[in-house]
């Protein structure tokens, strides 16, 4: 499960950084021969009240900006934005202190307010700016693991499924059959399940392989699939010559032929009959239902791992549909011009 984090910074924080900052300016104050404790006071809350409202201006529009301009980085636009925000701003608490300190002369302490205002605002804009960042290299951090980890699984359940101790134990039990039989094919049997395990071998690793070489794949499973229940199970196939070149992961099809038989009765009295053909966008696979009486144990990973390992390269997911007689499963078709 995807899980987003929401940009925040604690609001003890801000607050106590802004009472510091107005207990801070308060010093040149106290330190003076005529020490005016209410001058200290309004000076303090006028600091403070300033980095308040700094510290949320630029939480809520920090976020936004990045969010719109997720490749934006630092902005000198957003800065100087900042920067004429709290200029206005201490415009209006310098107009507040000099009504409630009167005597003091307006023009050198509105400069010294505004120049106040330029250093806070921009040293607040840097901090939370490289906070942000830093939250956003974490998210980064985080999503870049969750999606290894759940590549790293898929890479293990595929092998696991690949090499399957089930189909080898039938495809031996079938050729010791064969060969005490004197069945011709036995030869070709041998190398086409060795020729299914160098694929396994060379493929394994890969992330995508052509279409081409996955239909090889699938002809040595079929081989292998047809010597040990004939026409009990067939396979239909109707491409067109362009998707030849399109890319796939290994062993999809492999796996989803697996999947049928599992579930499904294969005979000769009731044959399962699976199609291969397209769409536009899909490459489909589908297949007549005759669901077992007691189907065999499965942990339910085969089409779960297909649809992992298409989120993970095409952020698309597989499309399984059902009906009364027919089960479909599409998967997207990948152009290497068009996914990169």
């Amino acid at each position: 499960m995807k899980v987003t984090r929401t940009f925040r910074i604690s609001h003890k924080l801000i607050w106590f950084s802004s009472l510091f900052l107005g207990a801070l300016t308060a010093v040149p104050k106290i330190a003076e021969h005529h020490f005016n404790p209410y001058e200290a006071l309004v000076d303090s809350s006028v600091t403070f009240l300033f980095a308040v409202v700094i510290w949320y201006y630029n939480l809520y529009n920090l976020p936004t900006y990045m969010a719109n301009n997720p490749k934006g980085g630092f902005s000198t636009k957003q800065l100087l934005k900042g920067l004429f925000f709290g200029l206005a701003l201490m415009f209006v608490l310098a107009c507040i202190q000099q009504y409630l300190l009167s005597h003091l002369p307006f023009g050198p302490v509105m400069l010294m307010f505004e120049v106040r205002s330029i250093l806070i605002s921009s040293a607040f804009y840097m901090f939370i700016h490289l906070l942000y960042q830093s939250f956003l290299n974490q998210q980064v951090s985080v999503e870049l693991e969750r999606t290894t980890t759940a590549n790293l699984w898929a890479q293990f359940e595929l092998l696991k499924q690949q090499v399957n101790p089930h189909f080898l134990f039938n495809s031996l039990n079938t050729l010791k059959y064969m060969v005490e039989s004197g069945d011709q094919q036995a030869v070709n049997f041998i190398l086409k399940l060795s020729d299914f395990y160098r694929f396994t071998l060379e493929s394994r690793k890969l992330d995508l392989i052509n279409l081409s070489e996955e239909l090889e794949i699938l002809e040595a499973y079929m081989y292998l699939l047809k010597a040990r229940f004939e026409d009990g199970i067939e396979l239909s196939t109707d491409l067109p010559e362009k998707v030849y070149t399109s890319l796939i992961p290994p062993f999809t099809l492999q796996l989803l032929i697996e999947n049928c038989i599992k579930h499904n009765i294969v005979s000769l009295e009731k044959p399962l009959y699976i199609n291969l053909y397209t769409n536009n966008s899909h490459l489909i696979v589908e297949n007549n239902i005759q669901l077992k009486r007691e189907p065999e144990s499965s942990t339910g990973l085969g089409l779960e791992n297909i649809n992992q390992r298409y989120q993970h390269l095409l952020e698309r997911e597989i499309i399984i549909e059902v009906t009364d007689k027919t089960f479909t499963i599409k998967l997207p078709i990948i152009y290497e011009s068009d996914h990169h």
